[in-house]
């Protein structure tokens, strides 16, 4: 079993025995069929995963890999709101008739903002200053923009994160750590997809900056088990889970604009089987 079987393990018990019941109140979510989809919710969970002990893929059941990374490099490198740009259906319900999901995600990740160094949008702000001002307490992005919420066809779950530099004793190099923080999460759907993308954003980042990786400590405000979803966890945490696989990034790129999704890969990842046709809410 991972550290990241486990951590998943002990969130969703922590939830289920101590957490809160939205049924009967007045929520935004629905199923398909029009009934309302009530959760059982903890507020402010807090996972640390070391990503120089292993990479936090869970092994209970499989995280698709090259699609969590196409997905966040849609949003990170393409700066993309279209989903004629993924090669995955993630976002098809939120998308209108031309594939736009309005001025969310990746829209906002390519706005440009001005600074003493010129135009530069979030992105290559953060490259800048790992490169030139690593120890910083300024380097984050943020795409929770009030300004354009009216404008987006979701609001942004995973809305921020906050990179932070370390200087670790003896290393010569500099280790990256980083805060996700998310608003909301349905945690069987995209638990480790979310955890699993910004390892590889640090991974990336890391690589490009000539740093090694640290800790990603990820902070979900509502973390939530929707009610249809209940039996489906029950059954995923009662399994045993496999050994970590190693995670590998193609050692020849040195520009994050040119990473694609298959730069990354896994040696000797094993898991349970695959839960299909899971509910979504929406």
């Amino acid at each position: 079993m991972t550290k990241a079987d486990k951590i998943f393990i002990d969130m969703c018990q922590d939830i289920l025995t101590n957490g809160t019941s939205t049924e009967g109140e007045k929520v935004r979510p629905h199923w398909e069929d029009g009934t309302s989809a009530y959760t059982i919710k903890k507020f402010g969970v807090v996972n640390r995963y070391d990503l120089s002990e292993e990479f936090p893929i869970m092994t209970l059941r499989r995280t698709a890999l090259k699609s969590a990374t196409d997905e966040m490099l849609w949003i990170w490198q393409q700066k993309s709101n279209n989903i004629h740009d993924l090669h995955s259906h993630v976002w098809d319900e939120w998308a209108d008739e031309n594939g736009s999901i309005g001025k969310a995600y990746g829209y906002q990740m390519g706005v440009k903002h001005q600074y003493k160094e010129g135009m530069m949008d979030q992105v290559d702000r953060v490259i800048y200053d790992l490169r030139n001002n690593p120890f910083s307490r300024r380097i984050m992005t943020n795409i929770y923009v009030h300004q354009d919420l009216h404008e987006m066809n979701l609001y942004p779950c995973a809305y921020s994160m906050t990179f932070n530099v370390t200087q670790k004793p003896g290393d010569d190099k500099l280790t990256l750590n980083a805060i996700l923080n998310q608003r909301s999460q349905d945690v069987l759907a995209a638990n480790n997809w979310n955890v699993v993308q910004y390892a590889v954003l640090m991974h990336m980042l890391a690589q490009v900056c000539d740093m090694k990786v640290g800790e990603l400590v990820h902070v979900i405000a509502d973390a939530h088990i929707y009610d249809r979803h209940v039996p489906l966890i029950k059954e995923l945490i009662s399994r045993e889970g496999f050994a970590a696989p190693k995670f590998h990034l193609n050692p020849d790129i040195h520009d994050f604009y040119q990473f694609t999704r298959n730069d990354v890969s896994l040696e000797g990842y094993e898991t349970g089987p695959q839960i299909t046709d899971i509910p979504i809410a929406i």
